[in-house]
């Protein structure tokens, strides 16, 4: 049964929300009363395992609208919004909406140095053990979670070929930054907007520290936040508010698309004071707890959710 603290006529937009974040905030607001416009893209070997995910946030009694198509295309944004338009009909608005996409490029920016293990080495000489079966044994435990091992594991591996291109970038930042103010622009020019809205979108740390392998994404994630203070400032006269949530680490599909991953997350559970990563409920909630009249207050925000991960000094 839902909790309602949304209008019967009230929608939100998610671009993104078959999986991870966008997939929990579906959950969490649909929880709560708020009827969907999910956008994603999946295959369809996908929809197996997405279809039964959609069909339980309609068993909260909202109406849930959905489209598996290329949210960064101009002349699908229309024909999504088109549609969307009928189904809000004459009184229905849209009060949040959260920017979740991610389709991004994540090659280095230039050619490695070969990955020096001096310390198993040395760790091998000192036990009097065979540097192999040490690495094999360290690279196990790690598997299994022992994160205090992260550096004598192996190094995660990157192409020694394929390096980050111009196109790479523009793409990136596009599909992962500056199309929430495309889509944004579109709502306002259609008169969609609740009189209280609420647009948002997700960073993470990447946003100042360099990952490797993250450079398009965390260009974009920059363009995002910037893209949000100026929707929060240039557009709190139609009654819009924009913040950016940062996310720590979360183990989300998305996450595991980066190279060397498992490094990233046995780094956050070291530093968080709780001592696991991010989940998505907990973003979910957070996200939720924005959209609530309460919080009409908050524009042009960055809030992370994460634990106290990024200003843990913790090590270990």
């Amino acid at each position: 049964m839902s909790s309602r603290d949304f209008e019967e006529n009230e929608w939100g937009l998610i671009l993104g929300g078959s999986s991870g974040f966008g997939l929990a905030t579906a959950h969490k607001l649909a929880q709560h009363g708020l009827n969907l416009c999910i956008v994603h893209r999946d295959r369809r070997g996908a929809m197996s395992r997405i279809e039964p995910e959609f069909e339980h946030i309609r068993s909260h009694g909202v109406t849930l609208l959905t489209f598996n198509k290329d949210a960064l295309n101009t002349e699908i944004r229309g024909e999504i919004l088109d549609e969307l338009t009928g189904a809000l009909g004459s009184e229905g608005k849209i009060r949040v909406v959260l920017h979740s996409i991610a389709f991004g490029n994540l090659k280095l920016v230039a050619p490695e140095a070969p990955p020096g293990d001096e310390a198993r080495k040395r760790l091998a000489q000192a036990l009097g053990t065979d540097e192999t079966a040490l690495a094999e044994a360290v690279d196990g435990l790690f598997e299994e979670g022992v994160d205090g091992l992260q550096g004598l594991a192996t190094a995660p591996e990157y192409s020694s070929s394929a390096f980050l291109e111009d196109e790479d970038m523009v793409r990136t930042i596009y599909a992962m930054g500056t199309s929430m103010l495309s889509w944004t622009q579109e709502l306002l020019s259609r008169g969609l907007f609740a009189p209280d809205s609420r647009v948002m979108g997700l960073t993470s740390e990447g946003n100042e520290v360099a990952w490797k392998g993250y450079a398009a994404v965390a260009a974009a994630k920059v363009a995002l936040e910037s893209v949000s203070r100026s929707i929060a400032v240039e557009m709190a006269s139609h009654g819009i508010r924009s913040n950016i949530v940062q996310a720590g680490v979360t183990d989300t599909p998305a996450l595991r698309m980066i190279p060397g991953n498992a490094h990233l997350k046995a780094q956050a559970r070291t530093r968080n004071p709780f001592g696991r990563l991010t989940e998505p409920a907990d973003v979910a909630n957070a996200i939720y707890l924005l959209s609530l009249p309460e919080a009409a207050w908050i524009n042009g925000a960055i809030i992370r959710v994460d634990g106290g991960e990024r200003i843990s000094g913790v090590s270990r």
